[in-house]
């Protein structure tokens, strides 16, 4: 149990930091990507404004474009800035800028264009570029390596910019690159960091596991001594005083006490980081059916009959006796809270996950929340309900324990109203 809750520890801590580090990334890189966009967008604005092709950008233009500040701004410096305020380019931006221009009526036919500033696109290669405007019309997308913004002219024709981009988008790439190597790195340096730590972290919960089964087995061996002293002495009553009610009563409760005793030993050999499990090959459709046997006669007198379905020659690699206490369990459990007159079914069969154990009975209706809380310790779905005949709610809690210790897995659920239903799935 302790290995179990150091190895959840250690995946929640790294869970945590993995989605944080995650978000601050994509955070990081979103918003890098929008600014480098916003850059090549006003970088298209400015160039697209200008009506001359080729030549640099020039004062005026709409609120959208950018405009030259001749002025001397309060910070002591002059460039370009875009008509809403906010971006700021180098005066040399505009010259250093790799693009070509397009010219293009209605129907898409060329009329004019400037390769001037481009030194990786030909006149043949025009061709590409000017159906991939046309089929867009106005507006900007990235093409390729470029980024283009098509505009519509005052003569009715449409002006296409297309705008080099490989750098700004290279660096976008990279930073993303950077970023989530960086987050690798600090994983696997945080995982580290928690598997070292973990110990240290839990060892109050390991402390307090460890004086709680200390607790159950010294109170256990304890109990066992006057509960046998108990047994016996009535035994010597009965003898003397000869058959009573009340000896019947007291013997009953001790007989309570004794299994209550044996199941707490037990759920304590469970909780440790390695339960004694004695692996061997055995016929577990033999076991199976005899422990089914076993329970024939008394589940006929409560009026339970018991139906199975043993496939037979399963063989499993386990341990005998536990895996009999489990099928012992599973029908304790299914005679205890089983509906009068209900059939109790059984059934073992090899599936393509492993070899399936299920046992079904009819039962008073259960929240689906309280399934899983079935195996929980001391739990009763109903308390009010609860009888004589009702054990201590320790049996499924034991039967999870034999189906942990052997690698498997076990659940309830309720396939129709009123049938509950338990699968042991073992490897």
């Amino acid at each position: 149990m302790i290995e179990r809750l150091r190895k959840r520890f250690i995946r929640i801590a790294v869970l945590s930091v993995a989605l944080v580090m995650l978000l601050l990334s994509v955070v990081v890189n979103v918003s890098n990507y929008l600014s480098v966009n916003a850059d090549i967008d006003s970088l298209l604005e400015m160039l697209s404004d200008d009506g001359r092709p080729g030549a640099a950008p020039h004062s005026g233009g709409d609120n959208h474009g950018m405009m030259r500040e001749d002025a001397q701004r309060p910070d002591g410096e002059a460039g370009w800035f875009d008509g809403r305020g906010g971006k700021r380019f180098n005066p040399e931006t505009p010259f250093s800028t790799r693009y070509f221009v397009l010219y293009f009526d209605e129907q898409g036919e060329l009329q004019a264009n400037d390769l001037a500033h481009i030194a990786a696109v030909e006149e043949d290669e025009i061709s590409e570029y000017l159906a991939v405007a046309v089929k867009s019309g106005e507006g900007s997308a990235y093409y390729g390596g470029y980024k283009y913004l098509v505009t519509a002219q005052r003569n009715g024709g449409y002006k296409a910019v297309f705008m080099d981009c490989y750098s700004q988008l290279r660096s976008v790439r990279m930073v993303a690159l950077l970023t989530f190597a960086a987050d690798a790195v600090c994983l696997l340096l945080v995982y580290g960091l928690v598997v070292v730590f973990s110990k240290k972290a839990i060892d109050p919960v390991v402390r307090s596991a460890k004086q709680q089964k200390q607790f159950i087995t010294d109170a256990s061996h304890e109990l066992k001594t006057p509960l046998t002293v108990m047994r016996t002495s009535l035994k010597v009553l009965e003898m003397e005083t000869g058959h009573s009610k009340w000896i019947d009563k007291a013997n009953s409760q001790t007989d309570k006490m004794t299994e209550l005793v044996n199941s707490l030993v037990t759920l304590s050999r469970m909780d440790e980081e390695e339960p004694p499990v004695a692996l061997a090959d055995f016929d577990l459709s033999a076991a199976v059916g005899e422990t089914v046997e076993s329970f024939l006669d008394s589940a006929a007198a409560e009026g339970h009959p018991i139906k199975t379905d043993i496939a037979d020659g399963v063989v499993f690699r386990g341990d005998e006796t536990m895996i009999r206490q489990l099928c012992s369990i599973l029908l304790d459990n299914a005679l205890k809270y089983a509906l009068p007159g209900g059939e109790i079914t059984l059934s073992l069969k090899r599936e393509h996950r492993g070899i399936v154990l299920r046992q079904s009975n009819p039962c008073e209706e259960i929240a689906e929340s309280d399934l899983e809380k079935l195996f929980d310790r001391f739990y009763r779905a109903d308390p009010s309900r609860s009888s004589e005949r009702k054990g201590f709610g320790v049996g499924l809690s034991i039967a999870r324990g034999i189906v942990e210790a052997h690698k498997g897995k076990i659940s309830a659920s309720c396939p129709e109203n009123g049938i509950i239903e338990f699968t042991v799935v073992l490897k």
